[in-house]
C-alpha cells in the first residue's frame, strides 16, 4: 500500500473541468496518512466549491493572498513551510504559464515561490494546448527548474478530442506524490533507530520515565526507509502506530531495550539513537504497590547500561548517530557527547522552548560532528527527519572514501 504517513500536502486546485477529480484525490490523499491543506485559485472555484474541498480536506480552504486574519501571521509563509510537497492538480496551462514566468499574483503562485518544499504539478489541459510550443516550452523551463511534472495521461478528453492532457488519475497521482520522498540514499543499508521514552519500573503500579513522545525517532526511522534502508526501530512505550515499512519492536525499560539493540546490531549499518533512555532506574522493584506511609519516601537508583556508549565501543561499530536534549550550553555539551562516547554525529536540541521538542510536532536541530556542525532551524519532525537523514547519508558517503583513501595509501 502507497505511505504518505505524517506527510503534509499542500493541494493547489487551479481552473479546469479536471478540478472535479481534485475532491477525489484529496480523499485519497488522506487515506495514504497524508495531512491535506487545499489552496484554490478563482478559476477553481467556477468548477468545484471551496465547501467540497473542505468536507474532503477535513480543514478549511485557502482562497485569497490578501486575506486579513491570515496576512496577520504572514498566511503564504505559513503554508510553503508548513508543506513537505505542494501538489498542484489540476495544473492548467495558464497556471503552468505562470508559475514559469515566476509571478506572484495570487495565493497558489505566491505560496509556490515561497516553499522549499518539492513542488509537482499534475497538468490538465485540451491536447492541442498541450502540445503547443508555448506550453512544452514552459514546461522546460520548469523541469529545469526541479519541479516534476506529473502526467498528463492520453485518452478521452472533455471537449470531444482525444490525446495527451487527460490528468492522471488519483490514485495513481498519491503514488507518485509519495515516490518524490524515495531519495535512495540509503539504498540496501540497515539502519537502527531507538525512539521513544523508557519506564523503570518502581512497583506494579509506579514508574520513571520523562515526556518523549517518540514522535522524532519514528519519524527518523520512517525517513531512512523512504532513503531506501532496511529499519528496524526498538521503541520505548508510545501512543504512536508502528510506522510502515519498518520492523517495530517495542520494549519498555532501559535494559530491555540494550538487550534488543545488542541481540539485532550484528549486521546494522547505521545506528541512530533517538530514544530519551532513563539513566537510572529503581535499584528494587517491589511486587506490591507502595503504600502511602511518612513525609518523605527514599528511592534508590542505580545507572542503566549506556545503549550509544556500547553500540559505538563496538569492534564492528556502525556509522552511530546520538541525540542530546539539552536545557542549556547546548553546543557546549552536545560535543562533550560526542567526544566521549565516540559518535560519529550528535542531534543536538534545546528542550524547554516554545513549541518544539517534547511532545510537540516541530523540533530544531544543531548537528555536530568533529568538523563543524550543521543547524537545522524550526520545522516539523518529519521534514527534520529527512534533513538529518540526507546529511547522514553524505556523512557516511565521505566517510568511506577516506577510509579507501586510507587503505590505498
Amino acid at each position: 500500500m502507497v505511505s504518505l504517513s505524517n506527510k503534509r500536502v499542500l493541494l493547489g486546485v487551479t481552473g479546469g473541468i479536471a478540478a472535479y477529480k481534485s475532491a477525489e484525490l484529496a480523499r485519497r490523499l488522506r487515506d495514504a496518512g497524508a495531512e491535506v491543506r487545499v489552496v484554490m485559485t478563482r478559476g477553481a472555484q467556477e468548477f468545484i466549491t471551496p465547501l467540497t474541498m473542505q468536507a474532503v480536506s477535513g480543514h478549511p480552504v485557502h482562497l485569497h493572498l490578501l486575506d486579513a486574519d491570515a496576512e496577520a501571521g504572514m498566511g503564504h509563509i505559513k503554508l510553503a513551510r508548513w508543506a513537505d510537497v505542494v501538489l498542484i492538480a489540476p495544473a492548467s496551462a495558464n497556471f503552468l504559464s505562470r508559475l514559469a514566468q515566476g509571478r506572484a499574483e495570487d495565493l497558489l503562485t505566491t505560496v509556490c515561490l515561497a516553499a522549499a518544499a518539492p513542488l509537482a504539478v499534475a497538468p490538465a489541459m485540451n491536447q492541442q494546448m498541450w502540445v503547443n510550443a508555448a506550453t512544452q516550452a514552459n514546461l522546460v523551463i520548469l523541469r529545469r527548474r526541479g519541479v516534476h511534472v506529473l502526467g498528463p495521461a492520453e485518452g478521452d478528453q472533455a471537449c470531444g478530442d482525444f490525446g495527451p492532457g487527460r490528468m492522471l488519475e488519483p490514485l495513481e497521482l498519491v503514488a507518485q506524490t509519495a515516490q518524490l520522498f524515495a531519495s535512495g540514499k540509503l539504498a540496501g543499508l540497515n539502519v537502527m533507530v531507538t525512539a521513544g521514552p523508557t519506564w523503570e519500573a518502581i512497583d506494579p503500579v509506579r514508574g520513571i520515565t520523562n515526556r518523549s513522545s517518540g514522535r522524532m525517532g519514528y519519524a527518523v526511522a520512517e525517513a531512512a526507509a523512504e532513503a531506501g534502508a532496511i529499519v528496524t526501530l526498538i521503541s520505548g512505550p508510545t501512543a504512536l502506530p508502528d510506522p510502515q515499512r519498518v520492523e517495530t519492536i517495542r520494549v519498555i525499560s532501559a535494559q530491555d531495550m540494550h538487550d534488543a539493540v545488542h541481540a539485532r546490531i550484528d549486521n546494522i549499518d547505521i545506528f541512530i539513537g533517538v530514544a530519551a533512555v532513563a539513566d537510572y532506574r529503581p535499584a528494587y522493584v517491589t511486587a506490591e504497590k507502595i503504600k502511602k506511609s511518612g513525609e518523605h519516601m527514599s528511592l534508590e537508583l542505580v545507572r542503566n547500561p549506556d545503549i550509544l556508549a556500547s553500540v559505538a565501543a563496538l569492534t564492528r561499530r556502525p556509522f552511530t548517530v546520538g541525540f542530546a536534549a539539552e536545557t542549556n550550553d547546548l553546543e557546549a555539551n552536545a560535543r562533550q557527547k560526542l567526544e566521549s562516547k565516540r559518535l560519529d554525529l550528535v542531534a543536538a536540541n534545546r528542550i524547554g522552548a516554545p513549541g518544539i521538542g517534547f511532545e510537540s510536532h516541530d523540533n530544531s536541530l544543531l548537528v555536530i560532528d568533529r568538523t563543524g556542525s550543521t543547524d537545522f532551524p524550526t520545522q516539523s519532525k518529519a521534514k527534520l527527519a529527512r534533513a538529518l537523514i540526507q546529511l547522514i547519508a553524505e556523512k557516511l558517503h565521505a566517510a568511506k572514501q577516506r577510509s579507501k583513501t586510507k587503505s590505498r595509501a
